[in-house]
């Protein structure tokens, strides 16, 4: 899609493995007797003063730590910040249940407008660039499971036609115990008998709920310590299974690549026997790649997509697959990796494809 190349310069990421940490799955923690994949909570007060802290929600704290973090790794002055784009789909969902519940409570009445206004999915956004000083270009994209794919197609197309050099995007979801009891209700996630339940040996309705936030330093500009280059991206709201096959070939023709060319394929698999043949089907049409999948360690939310675009650059800097990662006990059957394709799917909805390529 872009003429001009987009490196990952700098990342932060919070979700439920210590990804906070300079280490890569190390010392994964492996979820036993859990339905809600809660992130691991780094130290926020290292990030944010005590009295902003109080009035934070999980989902922007995570999202201003993850976006500091990505901000020191680039190694750059948050002046030269040039974009902040977001990608989320639940925005405050603690603070909307919050409001609702107060709506019911007070019967309408003698309501306080600050949860509702701190629900709105451009809080996040708003918050970092009121940290950071910052008054360039801030959108935030609420696609559902589209929206961090639309956050990093917004960049490309930032990058290619404004001539800027420095975007900081990212995606961020949270959990609140009130919307995970609605979803329960119509099977969209486990319950509680399924308890170390091995989503990649087997299948019943619905996910294991996640949250998190992943933010990324993206650049026109390589610098010594880039992690890769995001080459491109692409979405499709509504795909039949029998279409998946042409999807991703024209993609990859587009982007002068052959199936054959994809050194790896990192999977959004979450257990869900509804729509997991998605991704059964495209591991048919990739027989020569690794596959590897993520969702095991981090749970599922709409920008889990976030998680994955960290996963897929560390690899490719490190040039090194946990085997946390792979379905089965193995190690890696190459030395080089040069391509990494990821596809996630949501509930059957909003198809993406993102490349990323080693530099």
């Amino acid at each position: 899609m872009n003429t001009k190349k987009c490196f990952i310069n700098g990342m932060g990421c919070i979700s439920a493995q210590p990804t906070f940490e300079n280490s890569f799955l190390e010392n994964p923690q492996i979820p036993t007797n859990v339905v809600d994949f809660e992130v691991v909570k780094p130290n926020y007060k290292e990030f944010i003063s005590a009295s902003a802290l109080r009035r934070m929600k999980s989902g922007i704290k995570n999202a201003v730590v993850a976006s500091s973090l990505a901000i020191k790794d680039a190694a750059i002055h948050p002046e030269k910040i040039e974009a902040i784009i977001t990608g989320t789909a639940f925005g405050g969902r603690q603070y909307s249940d919050e409001f609702l519940k107060r709506l019911v409570d007070y019967d309408e009445e003698y309501l306080s407008p600050t949860p509702f206004i701190q629900s709105t999915h451009n809080t996040v956004g708003g918050q970092i660039a009121l940290n950071l000083n910052n008054h360039a270009y801030n959108v935030t994209y609420v696609n559902s499971a589209a929206a961090f794919s639309s956050a990093l197609l917004d960049a490309l197309l930032y990058i290619n036609t404004a001539q800027k050099s420095n975007i900081l995007v990212g995606g961020v979801d949270e959990l609140s115990k009130k919307s995970i009891e609605r979803y329960r209700l119509v099977d969209h996630y486990k319950l509680e008998k399924d308890k170390n339940f091995d989503i990649l040996k087997t299948s019943s309705t619905g996910c294991f709920p996640g949250e998190g936030a992943g933010f990324f330093m993206l650049s026109k500009n390589q610098q010594e310590n880039s992690y890769a280059e995001l080459v491109d991206v692409q979405m499709k709201n509504d795909l039949k299974v029998e279409d998946l096959n042409q999807f991703v070939s024209s993609f990859l023709s587009y982007n002068e690549l052959s199936i054959k060319d994809v050194d790896v394929l990192l999977l959004g698999n979450n257990g869900d026997e509804n729509f997991d043949y998605y991704y059964e089907k495209i591991e048919n049409i990739f027989t020569t790649s690794e596959n590897i999948y993520y969702k095991h360690l981090f749970g599922d939310f709409p920008t889990s997509s976030a998680i994955a675009f960290w996963i897929a650059a560390k690899i490719l800097k490190d040039q090194h697959i946990p085997e946390v990662l792979y379905k089965t006990a193995e190690k890696s059957q190459q030395k080089t990796y040069k391509n990494i394709l990821l596809y996630n799917q949501y509930r059957g909805k909003d198809h993406s494809l993102i490349l990323l390529k080693n530099v």
